[in-house]
């Protein structure tokens, strides 16, 4: 039989370094936070009961400020606990009237306290083991309540706003949550400066460890769990800040934390941004009028151009690597990436200057300007339109929240030997311009491509140079807040929800999901397929519009009259047909 699972022999000290441990995390302290993790592993490998905070100088990370701090919590238990020895000794009295030993009765399991005199030093309670003998009331763990005004506070009331809204999608993404709870938080959710790390944000994996919220999808979306929108409304029942009930959870002050960590030998930075409760203050909503994320000013930023690392290695060109050389030689700042979407973007990245001593980089903020090119050869074309990416790929560029697209079509090389006649593709490119509102651009070879993006490299460089630059969510650009410049300042986008949002194999509603199957049709354009969605969502409502008509003619003629494109032309009777077969044939289709 497997040797069962020993408890620790230290339970309080192993509490109270989990107490302060997580009100480090919660707070943002995450020196502080390691130097409790790493003091709760050396304390875990230790056998023996420890009678004082002094003794548990000889494990390893447990500095001169921990024992002390231990000692200091120990002496309070102590004073709080003098009440109580009596009762559990008469409790523990045997049968026969034989005063009970230390170390419990035979046979038994539980461990009996004698007297304490009024002379005990707290330093010998640790090793009597005084846990084992409380009441059941006695040993509940305190119910977690975090401060008003804090990272987890403000993070549970902005989803559990979220989720009495009407519409409301049942989760939160990171953006949207973190300009949510930023009204009701003290303390920053992004990082402040350059070499700046500890942010309220840090707050969610201790509510994530504690099950009171749920993170789930790539990316992430973030929900209240039951118990964490039980507690969401206890907080705004309060309608004060909660207060501790003792002083176990008091973090040391920030004076002594430098010299905390400092004596367990962590080479971290420390953050001087602690929590602190603060005034009652009346719950704020969420706010209606637009306040970006962070701002750029002018001179702050420099125009990087980024290449899909895609168009610089692997494949069957060759000449791929003369890109790289040719935006080399033309003096273009570049940074090779993948890209989610599209195969160039220019991005306005963050100006820092190397802060002496700094170990790690800071890294630079970055947010998406207004142009994305698609980069087509004609073999590329021609393979896209025959294996049905060409129209999804324009569709998704469309959606990408970027409202000027590029078709970078390069004619190198001759198309007769091609799966498709050049009329066909001539067609295409066409129709990818007019229908589609996209900027075709024409080049002879890669070289050529290259001198194209130079040029626009340096025209966008000159466009925003004179910008303010405000970081926005995509959501708020869907409100109709314009992404492109205007004035003195414009609306951006950060690079990293754009990439994000534009995964293609990322978790989709079932409105996607129907918009990719109705893509895969013959003659479905983007536009057409959207006109659809905004009409039926899902393929249940359009099965049970099928399912009212009468007669088979007026489910092939449903779809018909519906306007779609900039012209506002009917989807057609031969589409609204194709689609009543696909969806109204019970077998399979002849």
């Amino acid at each position: 039989m497997p040797n069962p699972r020993q408890e620790c022999p230290n339970p309080l000290f192993k509490r109270w370094l989990e107490e302060w441990r997580d009100q480090a995390a919660e707070c943002g302290r995450f020196r502080l936070q390691r130097a409790y993790e790493r003091a709760l592993s050396s304390l875990h490998k230790y056998p023996l009961p420890l009678g004082s905070g002094r003794e548990a100088r000889i494990l390893q990370y447990f500095g001169e400020h921990i024992c002390r701090q231990l000692d200091e919590q120990l002496e309070k238990h102590h004073c709080t606990q003098e009440d109580l020895v009596a009762p559990i000794i008469s409790w523990s009295v045997q049968e026969d009237g034989d005063p009970p030993c230390s170390k419990g009765a035979p046979g038994s399991d539980i461990p009996v306290l004698l007297p304490v005199p009024s002379s005990t030093k707290p330093d010998q309670l640790q090793g009597q083991n005084l846990k084992k003998t409380k009441p059941a009331s006695q040993q509940r763990a305190r119910k977690y309540l975090p401060a008003q005004r804090s990272g987890a506070y403000a993070v549970l009331v902005a989803l559990y706003q979220d989720s009495i809204r009407p519409h409301t999608c049942g989760y939160l993404t990171k953006p949207e949550l973190q300009q949510a709870a930023q009204p009701l938080c003290d303390k920053s959710f992004f990082p402040a400066g350059p070499g700046s790390k500890a942010t309220a944000w840090s707050a969610v994996s201790t509510l994530i460890c504690k099950e009171l919220v749920r993170k789930t999808s790539v990316p992430a979306r973030y929900s209240l769990t039951e118990t964490g929108l039980a507690l969401a409304k206890e907080l705004l029942a309060l309608g004060k800040p909660p207060l501790l009930q003792d002083d176990d959870l008091r973090l040391p002050a920030a004076g002594t934390e430098e010299l905390l960590v400092d004596s367990e030998g962590d080479d971290g930075q420390r953050s001087d941004h602690d929590a602190s409760p603060a005034e009652p203050r009346p719950e704020e909503p969420r706010p209606e009028a637009f306040k970006p994320l962070f701002t750029f000013y002018p001179g702050q930023f420099d125009v990087i151009l980024c290449v899909d690392f895609i168009e610089t290695t692997g494949g069957p060109t060759s000449c791929k690597p003369d890109l790289v050389n040719e935006l080399e030689r033309n003096g273009v700042p570049f940074s090779i990436r993948k890209l989610h979407i599209g195969d160039f973007l220019w991005v306005a990245r963050e100006r820092h200057s190397p802060v002496a001593g700094q170990l790690q980089p800071h890294t630079a903020q970055e947010l998406v300007l207004d142009y994305v090119v698609e980069r087509k050869r004609m073999p590329d074309l021609c393979g896209s339109i025959v294996d049905g990416r060409f129209h999804e790929q324009k569709f998704r560029l469309q959606q990408c929240g970027i409202s000027h697209p590029i078709y970078l079509v390069e004619d190198s090389g001759s198309v007769q030997h091609l799966s498709l006649p050049e009329e066909t593709l001539q067609q295409a490119i066409t129709s990818t311009q007019v229908v589609d509102g996209f900027f075709v651009k024409h080049t002879s070879d890669i070289r050529e491509s290259a001198a194209y993006l130079t040029i626009m490299t340096r025209q966008l460089t000159k466009l925003y140079r004179d910008k303010t630059l405000l970081c926005c969510t995509k959501e708020e650009l869907e409100r109709g807040r314009p992404l492109q410049p205007r004035n003195d300042s414009c609306m951006l986008m950060t690079f990293a929800e754009f990439n994000e949002e534009a995964m293609k194999n990322q978790a989709q509603t079932v409105s996607e999901v129907f918009a990719r199957q109705l893509m895969q049709i013959s003659s479905m354009t983007g536009e057409r397929a959207a006109a659809i969605l905004e009409r039926y969502q899902t393929p249940a409502s359009l099965l049970a519009a099928y399912a009212a008509c009468k007669t088979a003619s007026e489910k092939e003629q449903l779809l018909s009259g519906i306007r779609c494109g900039k012209l506002r032309r009917n989807l057609g009777a031969a589409v609204s047909k194709t689609l009543a077969q696909l969806y109204c044939t019970p077998g399979p289709l002849s």
